[in-house]
């Protein structure tokens, strides 16, 4: 069964590959259809399709 994960806006999720930079963890900016992801090692922004940030998350801070 797929995991589903709960994301929101705030949160520090972990993806499987890293970004140019070497970081891997990026805060939800905007989530929905797309989510707008902020690089937390050289604050890129990107936008990602729901699906496929769910299908390379490894992990998900949630904001406190």
């Amino acid at each position: 069964m797929e995991q589903k994960w709960q994301f929101a806006v705030g949160d520090i999720v972990k993806l499987k590959k890293p970004h140019p930079c070497g970081s891997r963890e990026w805060e939800i900016l905007r989530v929905g259809a797309d989510f707008r992801l902020r690089c937390m090692g050289c604050d890129h922004q990107v936008m990602m399709g729901q699906r496929l940030v769910e299908k390379n998350t490894r992990g998900l801070t949630k904001k406190e």
